[in-house]
């Protein structure tokens, strides 16, 4: 199997992201991922919903993933044999569109799970001076972020990032007392000194 991300908007697949999506036999993604590569594509296209039994494809089976496979994505289902290739991811795009440095720089995820450890690991990176990068859940976003960085005494921005490279892409900065509020369910949010 190979799992390929496909980037997180348009036009951010990789050459080598491309040559696989062309020659596969058989493809396998969500519909949004299935979609950013729709150009490439010239076999099947399969969409799943569940991702947890992607050791019963086919050996030849081409995953596709949005963003980077590693970072939040499908690389943890990937075999010892399988073949991880790349891709843009979250981070990428948004430390470039707020000109954040990614050396000093603490990934955080609360996406698809429980946010308590998030929580945790969002205060345990503060504390040490980092600027934080964070896929958020429902219930912890921008508002709990900034209730976070007022209880610590932090003063910092937050940045959201939406719909990154789609025609709606949108990136909104607001203060502690003005969190930026986020109108997708798909984006990001920063947390920068």
């Amino acid at each position: 199997m190979i799992i390929v991300g496909v980037g997180v908007g348009p036009k951010m697949l990789t050459r080598e992201a491309i040559e696989a999506i062309s020659a596969a036999p058989v493809i396998y993604g969500s519909e949004r991922a299935i979609e950013l590569a729709r150009d490439h594509i010239k076999c099947e296209a399969h969409p799943i919903k569940s991702f947890k039994n992607l050791h019963l494809l086919p050996a030849d089976a081409v995953v596709l993933s949005t963003g980077d496979p590693m970072f939040s994505g499908l690389g943890k289902f990937a075999g010892e044999h399988d073949r991880v290739i790349t891709g843009v991811s979250s981070i990428q795009a948004a430390c470039a569109r707020f000109h954040v440095e990614m050396s000093n720089l603490a990934m955080i995820t609360a996406h698809g799970r429980d946010p308590a450890p998030a929580r945790e690991a969002l205060i345990r990176e503060l504390s040490m001076g980092k600027n934080i990068f964070l896929l958020p859940a429902d219930n912890f976003g921008p508002a709990e972020v900034a209730g976070i960085l007022k209880e610590m005494g932090i003063d910092a921005r937050i940045c959201i990032y939406e719909n990154i490279g789609y025609s709606d892409e949108r990136a909104a900065t607001g203060t502690l007392s003005e969190p930026p509020l986020n109108e997708s369910d798909v984006y990001c949010l920063m947390v920068v000194r």
